[in-house]
This record gives structure tokens, C-alpha cells and sequence, in this order.
């Protein structure tokens, strides 16, 4: 972290100039100026002095802001098989089970299903994107094909099965995350 670079960000948006920010911590332009360039390093007490009088703490100085990635590719994604059930599973977004929802690509093959899930809090979505698939909630069979979506509360025991002939591909979120 380039402190001195930060500094004079937090005085720039706080609108002060240097000599500005000096006299309200008592200190000199030039020390500012330094401490700005990475010249010279103040003592903790000055550098808390400085921070209090750009509205900042020393916790929140530090705390780096986490650049959040927006943008996967193919390279991001996990996929994990199982041969009994026939699926495919594809985490579209990796480490997506500390966030409010993680979406899946989700393969099945013919005769295919994703095995049944219990009920849990939350709610999921899906979008067929190829092939036709059973969804199943309870005691109740729905039908879903290329281009159509699900949505449901998971409030009962409930799955996917592929109900064609050939591999379906759907569109998977779930909240919060449950795969």
C-alpha cells in the first residue's frame, strides 16, 4: 500500500490543501508534503492525528478495498461429475457459496438427474437452455423445455431429471447457496 499516495487522495477528496491539513494536525506544509511523497513516515500519533483530520481511522485506512472480480472465464469454472446420476455440475462462479446465490451450469444425461435435495431455506431458479427436464417438488411433476424457466420455494424434498432423449442443459441459481 502506497500510504503517502492514500494520504493525499484523502486530502484531495476532502478538499484541503496541504498547508491546510498541516495546520489542523500542527505541522508544517513541508512535513505534509514529505509524508505525501513517501519521504518521510510520521509517528503513530501524527499519522493518527493526520487520519482523524481527513475523517478516517486508522482500521478503516487499512482496510483495503477487495477488487471484486466481475468478469469470469472458462479457466475460473470448477466442474465436478457424478456417473451414477449422470450430471455434470459447472460453477459458473468460483467460490460463489459465500455470496446470496450460486448459479450452476448443470448437464444431465439422457436418463440423467441431479440427486434429491431436502428442504432448506431459500429459493431456486432455473433456465433450460437444451433439452427437456422433469422438475420435481413433493409429489408434483413439472415440465420444463429449451427456453423455459423454473422458480420455486425449496420448502420440500425436490430434484431435476432429464425427461429426453438426449443431454439437457439448464441454468442453475440457488439462494442462498446450496450445491
Amino acid at each position: 500500500m502506497d500510504i503517502g499516495k492514500k494520504i493525499k487522495e484523502l486530502r484531495i477528496k476532502n478538499s484541503l490543501t496541504q498547508e491546510e491539513l498541516a495546520n489542523r494536525c500542527e505541522l508544517s506544509k513541508g512535513f505534509i508534503s514529505q509524508v505525501e511523497r513517501d519521504l518521510t513516515s510520521p509517528s503513530i500519533a501524527t499519522f493518527i492525528d493526520i487520519l482523524e483530520s481527513l475523517g478516517t481511522t486508522l482500521k478503516d485506512f487499512f482496510d483495503e478495498i477487495e477488487n471484486e472480480k466481475i468478469v469470469f472465464t472458462d479457466e475460473d469454472m470448477f466442474i465436478s461429475e457424478d456417473d451414477e446420476y449422470k450430471y455434470e455440475l459447472k460453477w459458473v462462479i468460483p467460490n460463489a457459496q459465500k455470496n446470496k446465490m450460486e448459479p450452476i451450469l448443470v448437464t444431465l444425461d439422457p436418463n440423467g438427474m441431479y440427486k434429491e435435495d431436502h428442504p432448506h431455506e431459500g429459493e431456486e431458479f432455473g433456465y433450460v437452455l437444451s433439452g427437456t427436464v422433469y422438475i420435481y417438488l413433493g409429489k408434483k411433476r413439472y415440465k420444463a423445455k429449451k427456453g423455459d424457466s423454473f422458480y420455486y420455494k425449496a420448502n420440500v424434498n425436490h430434484y431435476i431429471s432429464n425427461a429426453g432423449k438426449n443431454k439437457a442443459k439448464i441454468l442453475w441459481v440457488s439462494t442462498p447457496p446450496n450445491f
